[in-house]
C-alpha cells in the first residue's frame, strides 16, 4: 500500500491541527508523522516475523500505511487510538486492519492478543506524560510482546523517553529523521533477562 499523496496528506494535517487545537496534550503534534519517519519506524519491524503488530496512537495512519508497504499483513495490525474522529478514518482508510478505541497507556486491558506480538510501535508523546506513567507503559508492552520483540518509539528529543536505568530494557537510537516537522529520532526498546521481557515497573 502506497503511502499518502500530497492531497490527502494536506487534509490530514488539517484534520491533525484541528485535533491538536482541541486537545494539545493528546494529540501530541501538530502535524502527521513524515514519511520519512514513518518508514523509519516500520523497518524497525520484521514483517517475516509472526504474531499481531500493535500501533499504539497512530492517528491519521501515516505509520500504518508504513508498516503495511513493509510487508506487514492487514489483519496483524492492531491500531490503539484515542481520538475518535481518527478511529473512523483508520476504519475506512484501511480493511482489514483492528482499531480498538481507547487510551494506549491501558494497553493491557485494552489489547488481547491470541499470539505474542511481533512488535509495539508508538507514535505516543510520551514526554507529555510522567516518567513513571512511561515506564508502566513499557512494561505492560513487554508482557504482549514476543521475548526479544521491539518496541519502536520516536521522540522529538534526542534522548529516550524511557530511560535505560528505569526499563531494564535494552535501548538503541535506531534513526535520527531529519526531513520530519520538526527532526525526530527513533528509538527501539528490547526486553532483558532470559525471556527477552523483563522490565521495571
Amino acid at each position: 500500500m502506497p503511502l499518502p499523496s500530497p492531497a490527502r496528506r494536506l487534509g490530514d494535517e488539517t484534520q491533525f491541527l484541528r485535533s491538536w487545537m482541541a486537545k494539545p496534550l493528546s494529540t501530541g503534534a501538530v502535524m502527521p508523522s513524515s514519511r520519512a519517519l514513518a518508514r523509519a519506524m516500520a523497518n524497525c519491524v520484521d514483517p517475516a516475523s509472526e504474531g499481531p503488530v500493535i500501533e499504539l496512537g497512530p492517528g491519521t495512519g501515516v505509520v500504518t500505511a508504513a508498516l503495511l508497504e513493509r510487508g506487514v499483513a492487514p489483519s496483524r495490525l492492531v491500531l490503539v487510538e484515542f481520538n475518535a474522529g481518527f478511529c473512523d478514518l483508520l476504519r475506512a482508510r484501511y480493511p482489514g486492519v483492528t482499531v480498538v478505541a481507547g487510551d494506549a497507556y491501558a494497553i493491557r486491558r485494552l489489547v488481547a492478543v491470541r499470539h505474542e506480538a511481533a512488535a509495539v510501535v508508538s507514535g505516543l508523546p510520551l514526554f507529555n506524560r510522567p516518567l513513571r506513567c512511561r515506564v508502566r507503559l513499557l512494561a505492560d508492552a513487554f508482557t504482549l510482546l514476543a521475548p526479544g520483540a521491539p518496541f519502536v518509539q520516536f521522540t522529538y528529543a534526542m534522548v529516550p523517553p524511557v530511560p535505560r536505568s528505569w526499563s531494564g530494557a535494552r535501548v538503541r537510537a535506531a534513526t535520527l529523521v531529519w526531513r520530519n516537522v520538526p527532526p525526530a529520532r527513533v528509538f527501539v526498546y528490547r526486553g532483558t533477562g532470559p525471556s527477552g521481557r523483563r522490565v521495571r515497573r
